[in-house]
């Protein structure tokens, strides 16, 4: 097992307890929304997939209006085209959540956590749709998410407070990696 492997490994164990600690005290979630939450914040972890759509020219896309607006590529069948709106529509859920729930304070100042909450929801519900035209198991994972996706971002807000609280005058996105990092060196010295 490569190193890269043991830590994200390691990372989405580490999520894994944060998150079901955090939601059982709250009375949220089930055991298959908390491990797909954990898989989501142990992504997005890696600063380098967290901003992972780019538009053309290759700048990082911030803004979940952008996202839904992307394209895809015209050469795709149409088959292939479904999975890459799947793909577009998890990753703008995926984002939301993320941003709304550890970032609240920068989302809500940007006035935007009632359309996060909104795109959210919606994107989860259409993934859960296309799963289910896919055949794809799951589906329900992604309609839960959808229809409680306040609840879940509201889970995530208060885990931030207890264990991802930013120092005075630090700026959030960097206390989060930078507690991150310290969490995987740490873990990786005490193999």
């Amino acid at each position: 097992m490569s190193i890269q492997h043991s830590s994200s490994a390691r990372l989405q164990g580490f999520f894994l307890e944060l998150v079901h600690k955090s939601f059982s005290q709250l009375g949220v979630g089930d055991r298959q929304i908390i491990g797909y939450i954990a898989g989501v914040l142990t992504d997005f972890s890696h600063s380098d997939r967290w901003l992972r759509l780019r538009n053309a020219e290759g700048r990082r896309l911030t803004s979940t209006v952008e996202m839904l607006l992307m394209e895809t590529t015209a050469e795709l069948s149409a088959a292939d085209r479904v999975v890459a709106e799947r793909a577009v529509r998890k990753y703008v859920g995926d984002y939301t959540l993320f941003m709304s729930g550890l970032f609240r304070r920068f989302v809500e100042h940007g006035g935007y956590l009632g359309y996060y909450f909104e795109e959210g929801a919606r994107a989860y519900r259409a993934v859960s749709a296309l799963d289910v035209s896919l055949y794809r198991p799951g589906f329900l994972i992604f309609e839960e998410l959808g229809r409680s996706f306040e609840s879940y971002s509201g889970a995530l807000d208060f885990m931030r407070k207890c264990y991802f609280a930013p120092a005075p005058n630090e700026d959030p996105f960097a206390g989060f990696f930078r507690q991150i990092a310290g969490w995987k060196q740490y873990a990786l010295s005490n193999n």
